[in-house]
């Protein structure tokens, strides 16, 4: 891939502010209205890099529709679909 280019709908880090038991209340400023849904995808579990996320798709209260996930083996929440 050429330097400064990017794959097309690759997850980018957000800033996620979520409950004891990992849901979302608010992506950055904005908070979470609802949650629509909510579903884990696992993969690759057979290689030496499996996926885990547990994903969230949320409408903020600002009106936003976003998909976000949480990286259930490395950590950290990406922004999926804005």
């Amino acid at each position: 891939m050429p330097p400064g280019s990017r794959r097309l709908g690759a997850p980018e880090p957000a800033a996620v502010a979520a409950d004891p038991r990992g849901v979302p209340e608010a992506l950055g400023a904005a908070e979470v209205d609802t949650v629509r849904e909510e579903w884990v995808v696992e993969d690759r579990w057979w290689t030496g890099r499996p996926l885990r996320r547990r994903y969230f798709e949320l409408v903020l209260t600002n009106g936003r529709n976003v998909v976000v996930f949480h990286d259930l083996v490395e950590g950290g929440w990406f922004m999926q679909r804005a």
